[in-house]
């Protein structure tokens, strides 16, 4: 099989075209995909076995200079305790071991994601998926230049590591990237997979970002692109030249198309600390049109938040400004000169403590009454390195607040690359590595409920897996990352990865990942885990969950579950117009060529309907989110053809997707793609009059998506109405996820 080719060209004419947009945009800098293609599954594909090569330092972590004045911690609030709740591992197995597949370097930048069947581990410079039920290997280890296998160029060739791996749950896709370059790393490599299997194919995109040093990138998923933070030295490495922010189009790499960045450059030159994008956790999506936020480490004594506001559009149109600048606890800074930092026992060669940035992710979750962000980075506290966890509190529509922060140094061990998430109820888990010159590196989590007191990791902390031995001279690297991800399913479940040493030793390290949930988090809506299961279907069917269309928060979760849900009335009118659109900025589904294979949501029960607190007349209930309608899969009642201009077509929705006969109106997330020409889609009951509203409006071969409330007609039905020219087709996709009856 050969990749899929949707658009190349010359590297050296899209770095002349992005100067020259550069010129033309206010400033901004836009630069286009110089390769894309779509590759065969990853699972059909060779896969590049592990090589042994001569050991050495990985990609080098560039030092940003220190600015920071130090001054007692004023956040110290944890004290240890002797009888710890934190709850223990469900899942607890070994990942990715040196050298990495194919790197045989140090340190291996352990990183990892959660799906919705399966968990995804990443280091320099290899991969593994892993199903996520038994921590059984599904495919690999393997390098990740099998990814890249065909595509040619140096993403292919000279892939360099400091890899990322992230779940974008709106759309079920996996998105795995890592920088190269010729000599230094110049280039950003992503791949956005086509479906939520990692082991499937995958939309493949090079990005030239310039000719300097770009290290350390750090991307996050936001509706309406993919958000990403580099540290940018010289071409040499020697000299720091500031933080630069980027946004790449997600809505063109979701369907496979060529793509853009925007990027306002390097802001505020070498004395400006560096920031992390906000990584979106959770089912609620941020604020109809809310800016991607950024945060700052607190160098200067502040948590600077900053707001990217991408327009693909119109370039120029894209701003990054500084939003709030809160204040934060006074810290010294872990080892600001030297990576000989954290003792071990065993070794006289220190570990790098990597104090001077946030740590990643910034992991961000719309609670519904606010909104939240939480962080860490390393502190030097009471002689040992702790850890500084923060939650900031409406990062995009103000007033920022410090909702609490604390150094977690509760003993004499040293405490240090941490990684932190919340779950759907606001319980939080922080892991971390732990060492002193009394033990071995350890991997520990700590953690606290969100009834606990503010500014206390309450439940204490649990040792996710102790090593039994320390690293000799390995350049003194560790890290350079670690992750703590949260289970898109039941928005409970903690998952965390980071590496350790099982004997003392150089260049052997090795990583190990558990998963482990609160006893109090109860997931409010009950669904079965989709099986993806292929079919001979030309299209793609991407499960894409959506914003409840309601006017009321999520429920919260409670202590107490139940097994039979109580009907609430709602306030939903039974005359309502017939469709009620909302803003939204959740991408289009995608669109692929015919000879690839549908993902087919199927389930493996039938999930108990979970009725939305809605005071009014009916009931609303929820379903897990599922295709009904996609015109461009072969012809039949919910499939082709497209729909004709001038015309209505009807479609029949109840009895699929749990929808039942009784259900009076849906809620549903509708999308057009592949339009011939500019115009719009009016959706009603079938059997009503034709009304004046439209759904959606767009232009010709353009993507638009948006949310809606539909009232069906006779036969549980609906008609569309295809505004468009005489003779002209737009393909039409809706998915549900609830109903009202």
């Amino acid at each position: 099989m050969h990749p899929r080719d949707s658009g190349s060209a010359m590297l050296g004419s899209s770095v002349l075209s992005a100067a020259k947009e550069r010129n033309q945009n206010n400033g901004v800098i836009v630069g286009t995909s110089y390769h894309n293609d779509t590759s065969p599954p990853l699972r059909d594909m060779k896969q590049l076995p592990i090589e042994l090569h001569p050991e050495r330092e990985a990609n080098k972590n560039p030092r940003i200079p220190a600015h920071h004045k130090d001054s007692p911690d004023e956040a110290i609030h944890d004290q240890h305790l002797p009888s710890p709740n934190m709850p223990g591992t469900a899942l607890n197995f070994d990942g990715i071991p040196f050298p990495g597949v194919a790197c045989n370097c140090a340190p291996p930048d352990t990183d990892g994601e959660v799906g919705l069947t399966q968990y995804v581990q990443i280091v320099n410079q290899g991969y593994q998926v892993f199903d996520k039920t038994t921590g059984a290997s599904v495919l690999g280890p393997s390098g990740i230049a099998t990814i890249w296998a065909g595509f040619g160029g140096v993403c292919q060739t000279k892939g360099s590591g400091d890899p990322v791996v992230l779940y974008d749950q709106l759309a079920n896709r996996w998105i795995i990237s890592q920088f190269a370059g010729a000599s230094i790393p110049t280039d950003e490599c992503v791949a956005v997979s086509t479906t939520s299997d990692a082991t499937g194919s995958y939309n493949r995109y090079g990005f030239h970002l310039g000719t300097n040093f770009f290290d350390y990138p750090k991307l996050a998923v936001w509706p309406d692109a993919y958000y990403m933070s580099m540290h940018v030295f010289n071409t040499s490495g020697t000299a720091f030249l500031g933080p630069q922010p980027f946004a790449f189009d997600r809505t063109a790499m979701l369907v496979g198309a060529p793509a853009t960045f925007v990027s306002t450059g390097i802001t505020g030159g070498s004395g400006e600390d560096s920031y992390l994008p906000a990584d979106l956790d959770g089912a609620t999506l941020p604020p109809a049109g809310a800016p991607a936020t950024f945060v700052e480490w607190p160098g200067t004594g502040l948590y600077k938040v900053f707001h990217f506001h991408a327009d693909f559009a119109v370039p120029a149109n894209t701003t990054f400004t500084l939003f709030a600048s809160p204040a934060a606890a006074a810290f010294t800074e872990l080892c600001p000169t030297t990576q000989d930092c954290v003792p071990q026992l065993g070794s006289t060669a220190g570990l790098d403590g990597i104090g001077d940035r946030l740590m990643f992710r910034l992991a961000y979750r719309n609670f519904g009454s606010s909104e939240s962000v939480v962080g860490n980075f390393s502190v030097l506290s009471g002689g040992v390195s702790g850890i500084r966890w923060f939650e900031l509190r409406n990062v995009t529509s103000g007033p920022v607040t410090v909702f609490q922060e604390s150094t977690y140094q509760p003993d004499i061990d040293w405490r240090w690359m941490g990684s932190v998430a919340q779950d759907q109820q606001g319980n939080l888990a922080l892991g971390f590595s732990a060492s002193s010159a009394t033990i071995f590196p350890q991997i520990r989590y700590a953690g606290r409920l969100v009834t606990d007191p503010v500014n206390t990791l309450a439940q204490g902390e649990s040792h996710l897996f102790d090593g039994t031995g320390s690293q000799l001279d390995t350049f003194n690297r560790w890290g350079d990352y670690s992750a703590m991800s949260i289970d898109p399913v039941d928005d409970c479940t903690f998952w965390y990865t980071q590496e350790y040493y099982s004997t003392t030793d150089t260049f052997n390290w090795r990583t190990r990942i558990g998963n482990f949930k609160f006893a109090q988090c109860v997931s409010p809506t009950p669904t079965p885990t989709p099986t993806d299961t292929s079919t001979t279907t030309p299209s793609t069917a991407t499960n894409t969950p959506t914003r409840t269309p309601t006017n009321t928060p999520t429920s919260t979760a409670t202590n107490t579950s139940t097994n039979t849900p109580t009907r609430t009335p709602t306030n939903t009118p039974t005359n309502t117009p017939t469709a009620t659109p909302t803003p939204t900025t959740t991408p289009s589904p995608t669109s692929t060529s015919t000879n690839t294979p549908t993902v087919t949501p199927t389930f493996t029960g039938t999930p108990t309907p979970t009725p939305t607190n809605l005071p009014g007349a009916t009931n609303f209930f929820t379903v897990f989110p599922c295709r009904v309608i996609d015109t461009r899969n072969p012809i039949g009642p919910l499939g082709g053809p497209p729909l004709s201009g001038g015309s209505s077509r009807t479609f029949v929705l109840v009895n699929s997707c749990n929808i039942p006969a009784t259900a009076t109106a849906v809620s549903v997330n509708i999308a057009e793609t592949q339009a011939q020409g500019s115009g719009h889609l009016r959706i009603y009951p079938a059997g009503a009059a034709l009304p004046n509203a439209a759904a959606i409006n767009f232009s010709a071969g353009q993507t638009r998506s948006n949310n809606a409330i539909l009232l069906l007609g006779g036969n549980g039905s609906v008609s569309v109405y295809a505004g468009i020219g005489a003779g002209l087709t737009v393909d039409f996709i809706l998915d549900v996820n609830g109903y009202f009856q």
